[in-house]
């Protein structure tokens, strides 16, 4: 089963990662608004360099893996299951690359603009 993350810029104005734990995401279960959801593959080895995420959205790792690069240096895997608040929409924002012999296959849900 996977797990719950969050992406967003810090405090140092760069992009980071946290652990989410859905029992204090009330805002979260009780539902959030969603512009539309896409499914996407990505061939192995593929780098797509910096970039920030094009909107707030969720991405869902349905099989596969996907490693993310941070500013820091610090790379996160990410595999089937997992979901991740993409937030830094801003600033130079993280890499992507797909891990191991198949595509990673994700469903993105972009969130309705808050602002």
């Amino acid at each position: 089963m996977g797990s719950t993350y969050r992406m967003y810029i810090g405090g140092d104005g760069k992009a980071t990662w946290e652990a989410v734990d859905l029992d204090k995401m009330t805002e979260w279960t009780k539902g959030i608004d969603v512009t539309q959801i896409r499914y996407g593959s990505r061939a192995p080895g593929v780098v797509q360099d910096w970039h920030p995420a094009p909107q707030r959205q969720f991405v869902i790792i349905l099989s596969g893996q996907l490693e993310i690069g941070f500013e820091d240096g610090s790379t996160k895997v990410f595999g089937p299951g997992d979901a991740r608040l993409v937030e830094d929409v801003t600033g130079k924002g993280h890499t992507t690359v797909a891990l191991g012999n198949e595509p990673c296959i994700t469903a993105t849900i972009g969130l309705v603009d808050q602002g």
